[in-house]
């Protein structure tokens, strides 16, 4: 393991087991448990179709930024290319988004972890349970990076095999191996229920913007591999890995769900998902397990979201666009700095949540509604603009994005029209112009900031 000193530089600790389960299912949290139930509510079984296009879009922009971060590692990411093909206001606006958006997943899943042990421990209220999970995650990341990435590396192990369990169970089930337990299977609940759109089309739309929350992080990985010793080995692995981690994770245990609870049960959207089709199944203990299992998820996720802004901080400030004391590292090569400040906005936003107004609370969130399309446009028009560079310097591409330039331009046309739909939606059009209001006012700090430095550089050469 190659660790570095105070240097303002990290360490190189993740091993590739570390990476590889960290790709699988670092990132999977209460949106796959509980936040599940919400779309196919909203949506009936055609929700699956919103996990298939969600888990399209992203197989092809985790591809886009695979090549460009085995060509150039770097903890930046996606900002990082951003500010290369686009300007230095992008990589600023898409890196300072892309914070704002993991700092808010810091509370949303410490107040998921505090109301399961609250539910536990009701004496004890739920914020100071949150509080105390926000606490104590940071200490593990404080942390060498290799100490986090065993730790995540258990925690993955844990939720991979509560999912394939899962669908295990509801497999046997629909084929009637469980004995007295007996379950209507996809065709039946169809039939009964309104068929596979019973809210339209325009409802499967809405659920694919919901779908979206659950499915981004998948792209961290590339920020992580940067802090291994082989890191583009690790990000090319990692990247042809995303099919069949969206494929058996998602898409798979969607479809069981739907195939057992009817999309109208009332309960769907009240306990989770997965509680409830364990509960139509009979099976002993399901809201126990599935609290566990949430625990696990939500933990492991804050966690991951913890490192994920403390790196993307760092990396602002070691390009300039955040303050200079951000990139101070530890003796372990930790951005101790990031790792606080990044941690204490979570946990204020946290305690805000119970002592503000609820609006208040509500409007942090729908300002990062939209932020995820926005990363993923900027990575598909960064490796647009970057490989006709790439071929320009005659760089040799050791991992392609398919049938480019036609693949790009197509996930491009797509987010547009997929933003565009969320202006004329009702239910969604508050978090469209909220995010993209914020993005145009970090922009023009952005803009602001790069042509003080400009001047700042000019003026020294001509004192020079």
């Amino acid at each position: 393991m190659n660790t570095v000193g105070s240097d303002g530089n990290l360490a190189q600790g993740f091993k590739p087991r570390h990476v590889t389960m960290l790709s699988i299912a670092g990132i999977i949290g209460a949106g796959l448990f509980v936040g599940s139930g919400h779309a196919i509510a909203a949506a009936g079984p055609a929700t699956i179709l919103s996990y298939f296009v969600a888990g399209t879009l992203v197989v092809l922009v985790m591809r886009m930024l695979g090549e460009m971060a085995v060509a150039h590692p770097d903890t930046g990411s996606f900002s990082t290319y951003a500010e290369q093909a686009i300007g230095r206001w992008a990589g600023y606006t898409i890196g300072w988004l892309y914070w704002w958006f993991w700092v808010l997943v810091i509370p949303i899943e410490a107040l998921a972890a505090g109301h399961v042990l609250n539910a536990w421990f009701p004496q004890v209220d739920s914020w100071i349970f949150a509080l105390l999970s926000v606490v104590l995650l940071a200490g593990t990341n404080l942390f060498s990076v290799a100490k986090y990435g065993e730790f995540e590396f258990w925690f993955a192990i844990l939720k991979v095999t509560a999912i394939l369990g899962f669908i295990g169970l509801g497999f046997a089930a629909l084929m009637g191996w469980l004995p007295n337990r007996e379950v209507s299977g996809l065709s039946t609940l169809m039939a009964e229920h309104g068929g596979f759109t019973p809210k339209g089309w325009s409802a499967v739309v809405g659920a694919f913007i919901t779908v979206m929350f659950s499915f981004i992080g998948t792209e961290a990985v590339t920020i992580a591999a940067a802090e291994s010793s082989d890191p583009s080995r690790n990000i090319a692995k990692a990247t042809r890995s995303v099919i069949w981690r969206i494929s058996t994770f998602y898409i798979l245990s969607i479809f069981v769900i739907i195939s057992i609870v009817p999309w109208n049960d009332p309960q769907l959207a009240v306990v989770g998902s997965y509680q409830r089709a364990l509960e139509i199944m009979n099976i002993p203990n399901a809201a126990f397990m599935v609290d566990l299992v949430v625990l696990v998820a939500v933990t492991s996720c804050m966690n991951s979201s913890i490192y994920i802004a403390s790196r993307m901080m760092y990396s602002l400030a070691k390009r300039g666009d955040a303050p200079a004391v951000l990139n101070h590292t530890n003796k372990a090569g930790v951005p101790y700095a990031a790792v606080f400040g990044s941690t204490l906005i979570g946990a204020g936003i946290a305690i805000l949540n119970y002592f503000a107004p609820k609006g208040v609370f509500e409007f942090l969130l729908a300002s990062s509604g939209a932020i995820a399309l926005l990363v993923y446009m900027a990575i598909a028009i960064s490796q647009l603009r970057m490989r006709r560079r790439l071929e320009r310097e005659s760089t040799e591409l050791k991992f392609r994005m398919w049938l480019f330039p036609y693949l790009t331009w197509a996930v491009i046309i797509f987010i547009a029209g997929a933003l565009g739909v969320m202006m004329f939606t009702e239910e969604h059009r508050a978090e469209v112009t909220s995010t993209l209001g914020l993005a145009l006012v970090i922009s023009f700090l952005g803009i602001i900031t790069s042509r003080g430095q400009a001047r700042a550089a000019a003026l020294t050469r001509s004192v020079g």
